[in-house]
C-alpha cells in the first residue's frame, strides 16, 4: 500500500469521528447554537471532501498499478518471445484444433515458411498425407492422458515436410500440453535429423559392406583351407606313405641280426608314423574332411573326442534331432563346425575347465549349438577386449549365415556358447 494512503484514512477516519460527534452536539444543543450547524456542515463538506480525494487518489494509483502490471507483462511476453525466437530447436504451438498459434524463427528455417504464413493454418500442412490421420488421432489422445510432455516416435522416425514441396524429412520431437484460460495448447519441439539420419544410414551401409567383405575373405579362406587339406591328405599322405612301403621293404632285407642300421630303420618308421599322424591332424584342424563326407554330427563327435583327449577335459557330446535332415549347406556346417571349434580352442586356453558339455540339436528352423563348460566363466570385459578375434570372428561366420550367438553363464558357473545357424530355405525366406 502506498505511504500516502495510511495517513488519509487516518484523517478521514478522524473527520468522520469528528463529524458524528458535532452531529450528537446538535442533536443536544438544537437550535439555541446555530454555531454548531454551521460547523457540523462545514466538517461535513470537508469529510465529503477527503473522501472524494482518497477516492480520486486510489484510482489515479490503480490506473498507475495495472499500467505497471500491463508493461512488466508485456516485457515478460518479449523476453519469452525472444527466448523462444533464438531457440535452435523448431518450436509450434497449435490448439485444440491443430491450429498454429506460435511459430519460431527456427520453424520458419526447418520449415521454409515465414511466420506470418504459418500462423492459423492447420499443422497437417507440415506433415506427409499418410501420416497426418494418425498425427492427428496421437494429439488426441495424448490431450486426453493428461501426460504433461513426452517424446514422439520412439520408435520409428517422424517425418515432415517443407512448405510449398513435396520433400519430405526425418525429425525427432516432443510434446507438451498446458491449459490457459480453459483452453489446451500443445507445444512440439522437433529437430531435424536429415544430417544424422544420412551419417547413419551411410554407416549402416559401410557395416553392411564390411560385413559381406568380411564373408568373402571367410569364404575364399574356407576354401583355401579346403584345398590345403586335401592337397596334404591326398599328395602328401600319399607320399608318406609310399615311404613307409618303401621303408618297409628296405627293413625287410636288411640283417636279421640286431644293429645301428635296424635300429636307424626303425626310428625311421616311427617318425614317419608321427608325421603321418600329424598331417592328418593339421588336414583336420584345417577343414575335416569327414565334414563333407560324413557330414557334421560325425566330424562333430570326432573333433570332441580328439579335443577331450589332446586337453585332458572329460567331455559329453549329445545329438538331438536328424541333422543331415535339417538342411544345412556345406557353408552352414562349416560355420557350426568352426563354432564349434573356437569354443573348445577357447576352454582349453583360458577356462581351466574340467567338463565340457556339447550338444547339437536339429530343428525345423536349423540347427543349434551349444558348448559349456564348469570352469572360471567371461565376464563383459573379455567380450568386449580389442584382442578377442575369435569371438569376433566367431560372430561375423555366424551372422553371416544369418544365425546368432550369444556368450553366457552356464548353469554350473562356466561359460555358455549357444549358437543357431537357420537352414538356408529358412534363412531365404526370412528375407524381404
Amino acid at each position: 500500500m502506498k505511504s500516502w494512503w495510511k495517513p488519509s484514512l487516518v484523517a478521514l477516519a478522524a473527520a468522520v469521528a469528528a463529524n458524528i460527534a458535532l452531529n450528537l452536539v446538535a442533536a443536544r444543543l438544537g437550535h439555541s447554537a446555530p454555531w454548531v450547524m454551521g460547523l457540523n456542515l462545514t466538517l461535513a463538506l470537508l469529510t465529503l471532501g477527503v473522501a472524494i480525494l482518497a477516492v480520486a487518489r486510489l484510482a489515479t494509483s490503480s490506473r498507475s498499478e495495472a499500467s505497471r502490471m500491463r508493461d512488466a507483462l508485456d516485457a515478460s511476453k518479449a523476453r519469452l518471445s525472444a527466448i523462444v525466437d533464438s531457440a535452435m530447436d523448431a518450436i509450434i504451438t497449435i490448439d485444440e484444433q491443430q491450429n498454429i498459434v506460435l511459430f519460431n524463427r527456427a520453424a520458419e528455417q526447418v520449415f521454409r515458411c515465414p511466420r506470418e504464413g504459418a500462423l492459423g493454418s492447420p499443422l497437417e500442412r507440415f506433415l506427409p498425407a499418410r501420416f497426418r490421420s494418425a498425427h492427428r488421432r496421437h494429439i488426441e489422445q495424448f490431450g486426453r492422458t493428461g501426460t504433461t510432455s513426452r517424446r514422439m516416435g520412439d520408435a520409428t522416425t517422424l517425418w515432415a515436410l517443407r512448405a510449398g514441396s513435396a520433400e519430405e524429412f526425418p525429425v525427432e520431437a516432443s510434446i507438451s500440453q498446458a491449459a490457459e484460460g480453459g483452453r489446451r495448447y500443445f507445444t512440439v519441439i522437433l529437430r531435424d535429423i536429415t544430417t544424422r539420419k544420412r551419417s547413419e544410414d551411410e554407416l549402416r551401409q559401410s557395416q553392411a559392406e564390411l560385413r559381406a567383405l568380411s564373408a568373402q575373405v571367410l569364404e575364399a579362406r574356407e576354401e583355401e583351407k579346403t584345398r590345403i587339406a586335401r592337397e596334404l591328405h591326398d599328395e602328401l599322405g600319399q607320399l608318406l606313405t609310399a615311404m613307409k612301403m618303401d621303408l618297409a621293404w628296405l627293413r625287410e632285407r636288411l640283417p636279421q641280426a640286431p644293429g645301428e642300421l635296424a635300429d636307424r630303420a626303425g626310428r625311421m618308421g616311427e617318425t614317419l608314423d608321427r608325421t603321418v599322424t600329424s598331417v592328418r591332424r593339421i588336414a583336420a584342424d584345417l577343414r575335416p574332411l569327414m565334414l563333407d563326407d560324413l557330414g557334421l554330427a560325425d566330424a562333430a563327435a570326432w573333433l570332441v573326442e580328439d579335443f577331450g583327449q589332446r586337453a585332458g577335459i572329460r567331455c559329453e557330446f549329445r545329438v538331438e534331432g536328424d541333422l543331415d535332415g535339417a538342411g544345412l549347406d556345406r557353408s552352414a556346417a562349416g560355420t557350426v563346425y568352426r563354432a564349434l571349434q573356437e569354443s573348445l580352442t577357447n576352454i582349453a586356453r583360458h577356462a581351466a575347465a574340467s567338463e565340457a558339455r556339447v550338444l547339437l540339436r536339429a530343428g525345423a528352423d536349423g540347427v543349434h549349438l551349444q558348448v559349456e563348460d564348469d570352469g572360471r566363466g567371461i565376464s563383459e570385459q573379455d567380450k568386449a577386449r580389442s584382442g578377442s578375434f575369435g569371438l569376433r570372428g566367431m560372430r561375423e561366420r555366424v551372422q553371416h549365415a544369418g544365425g546368432s550367438l550369444e556368450i553366457g553363464t552356464a548353469a554350473r558357473g562356466g561359460t555358455r556358447v549357444s549358437v543357431k545357424v537357420p537352414a538356408p530355405a529358412a534363412r531365404s525366406g526370412a528375407r524381404p
